[in-house]
């Protein structure tokens, strides 16, 4: 049906509906603009999925900076506390043995303190090494994340919990963008 059949054969009844036609016709033309003019903003779309790709980025690199940093930790004091424990154990099985056959005991205790005292550096070692690596592969990431990125992780060690509170609103944010440009 044309806008025609819609108000009649004759066209407008005066020059106010003819007015009204005029402005509604225009409405309508500029929201077909605007539609059009967002579509083939391509430039602007790619720039708006780059800075959702560069937030991602910087959450994971300090998600992989945490985790990393909490597996160092972690695998040091295990290493540390298995060192203790058996320095512990060597130290009562020496003296035990200490007691019953007194000079073979002291030798004994002298090579489990030994044993206990290098697996201990050899544990704490490990757990450094396991660090170092940790810092390096930070690093490593936060040499290829972009400047402006690792500037935001800087901020973000210094006040987490805002930087926490917008991650989450872009997170919500990208999931709405995502939901809209799915239906379409």
């Amino acid at each position: 049906m044309t806008d025609r059949t819609k108000h009649g054969a004759g066209g407008a009844k005066g020059p106010d509906e003819l007015r009204r036609q005029i402005e509604r016709t225009r409405s309508q033309l500029g929201d077909t603009v605007d539609q059009l003019a967002a579509r083939a903003d391509v430039k602007g779309r790619a720039m708006t999925r780059a800075a959702d790709l560069r937030d991602k980025a910087g959450a994971l690199t300090v998600q992989l900076r945490s985790s990393a940093a909490q597996a160092g930790h972690a695998v040091q004091g295990r290493a540390s506390r298995a060192g203790h424990a058996l320095q512990g154990r060597a130290g009562q099985a020496g003296h035990t043995l200490q007691g019953t056959a007194g000079r073979a005991g002291h030798t004994l205790q002298g090579r489990a303190g030994q044993v206990g005292h290098t697996l201990q550096g050899r544990a704490a070692q490990a757990g450094g090494t396991v660090q170092n690596k940790a810092a390096r592969a930070g690093r490593a990431v936060e040499q290829v994340t972009p400047q402006p990125v690792r500037t935001a992780v800087r901020a973000a060690r210094l006040h987490p919990r805002p930087v926490l509170v917008a991650g989450a609103a872009a997170v919500v944010a990208a999931m709405v963008v995502q939901r809209r440009r799915h239906r379409r």
